[in-house]
């Protein structure tokens, strides 16, 4: 099996750019051990504060979160951070050529039931014609990421990464300590029978949302036999479909909260849409391509179909109309 670096550099990657890229993947490797050791290192249960999106914090989110600010900024290529849970960008080296985004533990609600969690991240070239420290160093579009990729913490971990060819999964190996490739270009199915989905929010959804799964998903012979698959973490259910095939929703429904949908643009769909694009899927936000959505802020959330083409081709049709 190959190595990451290797697989990089025969990508053509830049060497500082690699660079960038083990940080990050070193501060995943502190995080895996520590989910690993769970209740033992004293990672679980909840803390007594909320974060930038109103979410209490779990205890995991905050460590993961202090591991990879600390490294990233550590690092003289990252001009700049953005995270889910820090309010405002952060900013890092002056004049160094990328900026990074992440989640650093998507899922956390997952933490204390020894559930699927993971950290999504993505790089961008920074920005010189913006402060270091400013929101509009990250008001790029998602097609414009140099990097994205998402590590799932699980029975193994996994490394799912692109860097503007193919999406690769890599195995963490913990007799080495490094990241191994076990899949060099994953493709998902156009479509399959499975979907993931809050269907606790239907009561939420519009018309033409709660029609697609009473008619369609439902109803329709063609759908027969039909799976829901939901692990209350988009990267696990992400993952599945990236590996299988299916759809990922979340759409915006009628509570203040969730009128622009749950996902952040930023450091949620971008990513995870780059990805899913890379492995022969579709990524939308009601009908318009992820990747091409203006950022109008840091924090900005979006509606989200992710998954086999045919499927988000189908939904997208059905919910919108088109």
């Amino acid at each position: 099996m190959q190595r990451l670096i290797p697989v990089l550099k025969k990508d053509n990657v830049e060497l500082e750019l690699i660079m960038l890229i083990r940080t990050i993947l070193a501060a995943s490797k502190e995080i895996s051990f520590r989910v690993s050791q769970g209740a033992l290192a004293g990672v679980l249960g909840s803390t007594l504060d909320e974060n930038i999106q109103g979410e209490v914090q779990k205890k995991l989110d905050v460590i993961a979160n202090q591991l990879l600010k600390d490294m990233l900024l550590d690092d003289d290529s990252v001009r700049a951070i953005a995270s889910e849970e820090e309010d405002f960008v952060v900013a890092g080296t002056p004049n160094a050529p990328y900026i990074v985004a992440f989640d650093p533990l998507d899922g956390s609600s997952n933490v204390d039931i020894n559930g699927q969690i993971g950290t999504i991240f993505t790089i961008y070239k920074a920005r010189d014609d913006v402060a270091d420290d400013s929101d509009e160093q990250f008001s790029q579009s998602g097609n414009q990421q140099l990097c994205a990729g998402y590590v799932l913490y699980g029975a193994s971990t996994l490394l799912v990464m692109t860097t503007g060819g193919p999406t690769r999964c890599f195995t963490l190996d913990l007799t080495h300590g490094g990241y191994l490739l076990t899949d060099s270009s994953c493709k998902i199915p156009l479509k399959t029978k499975e979907f993931a989905v809050n269907l606790a929010n239907y009561r939420y959804w519009s018309e033409r949302e709660q029609f697609y799964f009473d008619e369609i998903l439902f109803q329709n012979e063609e759908h027969a036999g039909s799976s829901m698959r939901w692990n209350a973490a988009m990267v696990g259910d992400m993952h599945r479909i990236i590996c299988r095939g299916g759809i990922f929703l979340y759409p915006a429904d009628s509570r203040k909260a969730s009128r622009n949908g749950k996902i952040r643009l930023l450091y949620e769909a971008n990513p995870l849409a780059m990805l899913v694009e890379n492995s022969g899927g579709r990524a939308t936000s009601l009908g318009q391509k992820i990747l091409d959505i203006q950022p109008e802020s840091l924090h900005q959330r979006v509606p989200v179909a992710l998954g086999s083409k045919e499927q988000v081709d189908e939904y997208n049709k059905v919910t919108l109309k088109l």
